[in-house]
Formats: structure tokens, sequence, C-alpha cells
């Protein structure tokens, strides 16, 4: 990684300077961006396969939980929304970060955005084939690689198709939540435990209640949940006008994401039947009773096309941070001139392959574990980010011009004890095996390339 990142700029080549690196085109609007970004959140297959481990572990108190994520996701995101349209890079939170806090902070925060973008794919398309059980009986493993090397093909055509082709997926995956929504409200449970005092069924139909160190515990998982906000950022290089955009996108996607899902999580908890059938988190059994076997048959279908839409979308964001920091030489020249190649549509086509295949492999690796890994670095990610913010106001970017966010410096400190608070909390493994990643990144680090330092950008175009 150079010793400071930043954007893209259009500078002739001359006989004593190379010629500039390639640049992605900005090609897609506020509709866009949050289309795509939307996407990536993707609420339903994050209703269906991922809120379901909240209600095995905490059952009632999962809206909470999430509920609370989403009140920190908020201050994350004023943080993303002034870094990145101070430094607009599609390298995301490594460009920001490295830029404002140093090489090591941007190393770091790209080892464990590596970790989120490699893994999360792969964990989300394993649960294709369960939503296609309905009409299809596949081997999960093959079909989750199916999924991966679909969304590879499509990360290879031009962006605004991508963001058409996830805008309808995206559709089937808000019409799915809103029928959860409708069936589970209608059929709310007048013995429905409270959303506020967390109980979960135990062995032998015994009932627990849930601790806060428990809620605390999950928030690993539940900033995880609205996690994909983020993807604004790495499309920052192709919104146009980024300095209003960036912001825009990042706050509604939050605000839309979180109501896509926080909604039909409250509903499934008044109108499960019992305590034993909301810990179980069989989402589409409970949508089965609630009406019949055809709408259980087209919720699943919407769910799995959710998942293949997840699938592009984290595609196209992955091959993006390897594009960034290829153009930004973080690997042996060899590697950043392949990494860093446009293809005909305007998409770095090696990189998206470079994310692809290897997610394709990984639905063949089985770990329940790889979702806590997940949840331990999206938390470590937005301290680093949340840390950057605190820095964002320092010499030159003082004055530059960028959204600023409110309450600035408070914000930043707030969510740093927090998140500081909440890995004290988080489960000792996942920690150890996200811990033990970094370190052995940390040591193969490419090392720092003599000659002149690229100076930061001054701020969006």
């Amino acid at each position: 990684m150079t010793d400071t990142l930043r954007p893209p700029q259009t500078v002739a080549a001359t006989a004593a300077e190379p010629a500039a690196p390639q640049q992605l085109k900005r090609s897609i609007g506020v509709v866009g961006g949050t289309l795509l970004t939307l996407s990536c959140v993707t609420p339903a297959s994050t209703l269906f396969v991922i809120v379901p481990e909240l209600f095995s572990s905490i059952g009632s108190a999962t809206a909470l939980a999430i509920a609370i994520g989403t009140v920190l996701c908020v201050a994350v995101a004023f943080c993303y929304s002034e870094l990145g349209t101070l430094i607009p890079s599609a390298g995301g939170e490594y460009a920001m970060v490295g830029t404002l806090a140093g090489r090591l902070m941007g190393w770091l925060v790209f080892v464990l955005s590596l970790i989120v973008v490699m893994i999360v794919p792969s964990v989300i398309a394993l649960g294709t084939a369960d939503y296609l059980a309905p009409v299809l009986h596949l081997d999960k493993a093959m079909t989750g690689a199916a999924v991966m090397l679909a969304a590879t093909l499509a990360g290879l055509l031009d962006l605004r198709a991508n963001a058409w082709i996830t805008g309808i997926f995206l559709v089937l995956e808000v019409i799915a939540a809103g029928v959860v929504s409708v069936l589970g409200f209608a059929h709310a449970n007048g013995n429905a435990p409270s959303l506020l005092h967390g109980v979960v069924a135990g062995d032998g139909g015994t009932t627990a209640t849930v601790s806060v160190g428990a809620i605390v515990g999950a928030l690993g998982i539940a900033l995880f949940i609205t996690q994909g906000f983020s993807t604004a950022v790495y499309l920052s290089e192709e919104l146009e006008n980024p300095r209003r955009n960036v912001s825009r996108t990042v706050l509604w996607t939050l605000g839309i994401s979180s109501a896509v899902i926080l909604v039909p999580v409250v509903a499934i908890t008044l109108g499960a039947p019992d305590l034993q059938t909301l810990t179980s988190g069989d989402i589409s059994g409970m949508v089965t009773a609630w009406s019949n076997s055809a709408v259980g048959t087209f919720i699943s279908l919407c769910v799995a096309l959710a998942i293949i839409n997840a699938g592009i979308v984290m595609v196209i964001q992955n091959s993006r941070v390897l594009f960034a920091s290829a153009r930004d030489k973080a690997w042996p020249e060899p590697v950043n001139k392949a990494f860093g190649t446009l293809g005909r549509f305007g998409s770095p086509w090696i990189a998206t392959l470079a994310v692809g295949l290897p997610g394709a492999a990984l639905c063949f690796v089985k770990g329940e574990l790889l979702s806590n890994i997940t949840g331990v670095a999206v938390t470590g990610m937005y301290l680093l980010v949340a840390i950057a913010a605190l820095l964002s106001r320092r010499a030159h970017h003082k004055h530059a011009a960028a959204w600023r966010m409110p309450l600035w410096p408070a914000v930043p400190i707030v969510l740093i004890a927090v998140l500081l608070y909440v890995m004290t909390k988080l489960d000792a493994e996942p920690l150890l095996w996200t811990g033990g990643i970094t370190a052995v990144a940390r040591a193969t680090r490419a090392p720092s390339r003599p000659g002149r330092r690229r100076s930061p950008s001054a701020g969006p175009r």
C-alpha cells in the first residue's frame, strides 16, 4: 500500500511522468447507487439467512439488538459519509483510513474488509438451495458455487446494467419482506413475549431470560446485518457528484434497509405461535403456517433471487476493492497490473474473477464460525473508520470540500468507546481467528516502495 491514498485524477502523461492510472467512469446517480447498495445489504436474504441465528441465540430480544445496532450504524454512516466525500475512492475503507490514519491502519482495515468481502458472499450463497427446495432439491455446496459463478459473470458487465438488474431483484426482496410483515402482524399472538425483555426457549421446553451481556454479544452480528450501506463509499468513484450523492446514498440505504429488516423481525416476534417456534428461526415454516404452501413457495423463491442479487453486488464491490488496491501499488507489480486492468465494459475484469472464483470454492467449506468471524471483522472495521473520522479535520483536510457530519467530534468519540466495549463482549474464538488472520496479513504486507510520495487528495471532484 502506498504511503498515502487518493482517488485517481486525470493528469496528462509526459516523458518524465508515467501515464495516469485507469479510472472508473462516473455513470450512476443516487437512485442507481442506492439500488446497488441496498442490494448489497440484501434485506430479504439477511432476514431469512442471518436473522434466524439471532432468534436462536437471543430469542425475542432479536428486534432490540437490531434496533441498537441500527442506532450505532447511524453514527457509522455519518463517518462513512464524511470520509467517503473527503476521500472518494473505490478502495473504500482502506483508502479513507490509510490516507487519514497512516499506512498501517489502512492495511489493517484493508485486511478486515477483505475478510468480510471474501466470506460473506459464500455464506449467503450457501442458503440458496434451502430456499429453492420447494421446487428443486439441489446440493447445497454446488448450488452456492453456481450462484457465485453466475454473480461473477454478471459482475463483468457494465455497472449501469447491473444497477437495473439488481433493482428488479430488490423489488422482489421488498415484496417478500412486506408479505412476512403483513402475515406476522395479522397473526399477532396476545401471549407474545415482550420486545424489550428478551426470552429464549431452552432445552426441554424451558424458558431463559436473555441477559444484557448476551444482547451486547449479539451486536457483532446485528452490525453485520445492516453492514452493506458502506457499499456507497466503494462506488464513490462511479457516483456522479460524490460530495452530495455519497452521503445521500449511505443514509438513504441505512434508513430503508433497517426498516425492511426490522419491521418483519418485529412482526415475526409478535406472530410466532410460541417461543419454541420463534427460537427455531424457521421463518419459511411460519409463513406457510400463517398462509399456505403457495405463499411459502413464493417467499422462498424471492429469497433465492435475493441471494443471487446479493452475490452480484458483493462481487462488484469486492472487485473494486482489489482494483483500487492494485492502483495504489499494494501488491507486487505483476499483480497490480492484472488487478488494475479494465475490460471492455469498464469493469476490472481480472479483479472480478479473483473474488468470484475463490468465493465459489469457499462454498465447499463448512464452518458456522464464519458468520461470527464476519461480525468481529465488521466491528473492527467500523472502529478503524471511526478513528479515521476523528482525524478527518486535521491539516489541509480541515478546509477540504466534503460533507461534514453533525456533532463532530462527539459522534466518532462515542462510537469508538461503544465499539471497544462491544469487542470485549464478543466470543473469544472468532476474535482469535480474526486476530490471527490479521496478524498473518500484517507480517506479509508488501514493503513500502521508494520514490516520490503521492500527495493526498484535497477532496472530491
